[in-house]
């Protein structure tokens, strides 16, 4: 796998750290999104690995652009003909946004620095999101001149509802951690030194339960951002149906009955 993007795994848990802290983590570029996509789809592969922890080398979680090659004359997003902008868009960056709506395993991400710009928006890509102390948070594209070119238009009012994503767009204005919790962009804050123990402890309370569950809960919220109410019922009844036929349902019930540790197989 590819050094831009670092692979950790402890038992079910495995941890993707982008890895340019030199640069502040970018991920505007083809080669950081071909890495970070190669690693979360062999992870999303793995039925073995039941969370993700995404976060940053160094003191940024990610800034997002690499505002240097965004003015090259042409770059992997620019290019003098417009047309072959929006392609590079296409094919590069808005990858994300939908290699991270289509993954089962969950993914949390923990915030250990700035998320700026798409770096804000790959945290919203991810499930659940954990800051610490030093995190701050902007959708600070139309600072340049520019708008949410990555899906954080589609992202963020889904998150912290239209009228403060509306106002964190429109101004560019930074958020700090505690900023971020109040509006629910982020569900906890944590002192900067207990950021990755605290992601640990969340993703271990997710893996402590039936593997394919957590898989099928997380489609279902998922799917219930744009599904009507009966469509989200049809596919929790057919969900509901996989789930009483696992081991690991009859597990669950046999262990709580008789007030006991389940013990989960993944079958």
């Amino acid at each position: 796998m590819s050094e831009l993007v670092r692979i950790e795994q402890e038992g079910a848990i495995a941890t993707v750290t982008l890895n340019q802290p030199e640069k502040r983590n970018p991920i505007s570029g083809l080669d950081m999104i071909d890495a970070l996509e190669a690693a979360m789809r062999t992870l999303d592969g793995d039925l073995g690995v039941r969370v993700v922890i995404l976060t940053g080398a160094g003191s940024a979680f990610s800034t997002g652009g690499d505002l240097k090659a965004m003015i090259a004359p042409k770059s992997s997003l620019r290019d003098p003909l417009p047309a072959q902008t929006r392609r590079n868009y296409k094919v590069g960056i808005q990858r994300l946004p939908l290699l991270f709506e289509s993954l089962e395993v969950p993914v949390i991400a923990a915030i250990n620095g700035p998320a700026i710009g798409a770096g804000c928006d790959l945290a919203c890509m991810c499930d659940v999101r954990i800051a610490g102390e030093s995190a701050k948070f902007a959708e600070s594209f139309v600072k340049l001149g520019i708008v949410p070119g990555d899906g954080g238009a589609w992202l963020l009012p889904r998150i912290i509802g239209f009228a403060k994503a509306s106002e964190l767009a429109l101004t560019g204005d930074m958020l700090d951690a505690q900023q971020a919790l109040a509006c629910g962009l982020v569900s906890r804050v944590v002192p900067d030194d207990q950021l990755m123990d605290e992601a640990r402890i969340v993703a271990n309370k997710i893996a402590a339960n039936p593997p394919h569950a957590v898989r099928m809960t997380k489609k279902l919220l998922r799917e219930g951002y744009r599904a009507t109410l009966a469509n989200i019922l049809e596919l929790s009844a057919a969900m509901q149906a996989l789930g009483h036929a696992t081991a690991d349902h009859d597990e669950a019930v046999s262990a709580f009955l008789e007030k006991r540790a389940p013990q989960f197989s993944g079958s």
